[in-house]
């Protein structure tokens, strides 16, 4: 039975304005639409007059001037970066150096490489490394909010949500999309480790979830919930398509994809390819050599 997800697709970009989303925190989007990033990427600040920024996006000259105009007088003192992919950081050493102050990161991924016949929209901006690299758990104060560092390692290794204690709100990137579902990304993405922190995020109880992508979730526990199951389900759905005799994980997404826009197969195909190195780990599925996009599995 397919699980059904209580996704939020009414959203208004409102391209170079920020947009109050909280006491807080403002949100910017990128005018950087696609398959990928839906309306853009969002980019958030966190204050006013002294002003952290969360994912300052892609690095267009169009884009910075859009930032530096929407910012104005205010003070920038910190560049937040979630995850190192092309739509989120790439602005992020440009914005700090006009402003003079630093970025934060968790750091390098555990492995920059990208599968054969992978590529997609969102990949890897190598190039990024923070000045400063923050901790699970880490706590930033300023004056009246503070921002709290949360690793959540799945969608990538070095991905962090950051939380506003003050709002009871999450900026949760990638990890968590009102609009879809997160991909995970091999080699570096872990399905083991998304699940995990998924569940991470849900024992919070956050009060309303601020995504990388589209509108804010305003009721997280059944939004993460049925994320959860969403997971299950696709286990349980590649688990039979093994058992049918499916070997061939290309073959699997044309029939668990069948409504889904082609051209986000690829992603899809790693999504397929994460869940069954997990199923590989757990010893419930079996391959030839390493699991890949062009490997033959069959059940244990």
């Amino acid at each position: 039975m397919a699980t059904s997800i209580p996704y939020v697709r009414d959203f208004d970009p409102q391209y170079g304005t920020l947009v109050s989303v909280s006491d807080r925190v403002r949100r910017l989007t990128a005018n950087n639409p696609g398959p990928f990033t839906a309306w853009g990427t969002n980019v958030y600040v966190v204050g006013r007059g002294q002003v952290d920024i969360i994912d300052p996006g892609p690095n267009t000259d169009e884009h910075f001037e859009v930032l530096i105009r929407a910012i104005g007088e205010e003070r920038v003192g910190r560049v937040f970066v979630t995850h190192q992919h092309s739509d989120h950081s790439p602005m992020a050493h440009r914005l700090a150096s006009h402003f003079g102050c630093q970025t934060y990161g968790f750091g390098p991924a555990v492995c920059q490489e990208t599968l054969d016949g992978a590529d997609m929209e969102a990949a890897n901006d190598v190039d990024f490394m923070p000045d400063i690299c923050v901790q699970d758990e880490q706590l930033f104060k300023s004056d009246g909010w503070s921002i709290l560092a949360l690793h959540t390692p799945g969608h990538t290794s070095n991905h962090v949500c950051y939380a506003v204690p003050e709002d009871n709100g999450l900026m949760c990137a990638d990890h968590i999309m009102g609009w879809a579902t997160s991909v995970v990304i091999p080699p570096d993405g872990d399905m083991g480790d998304y699940m995990h922190s998924l569940h991470k995020i849900m024992d919070r109880k956050f009060a309303v979830l601020w995504p990388g992508h589209g509108a804010g979730i305003s009721d997280p526990d059944p939004f993460i919930r049925a994320y959860i199951a969403h997971r299950n389900n696709r286990n349980a759905q590649i688990l039979g398509l093994l058992k049918a005799g499916q070997s061939q994980i290309k073959a699997m997404v044309r029939i668990l994809y069948a409504e889904t826009d082609p051209r986000l197969h690829p992603a899809a195909s790693l999504s397929v390819l994460a869940h069954i190195i997990h199923m590989v780990k757990t010893d419930l599925v079996v391959c030839d050599g390493a699991p890949g996009l062009d490997s033959t599995f069959c059940l244990s």
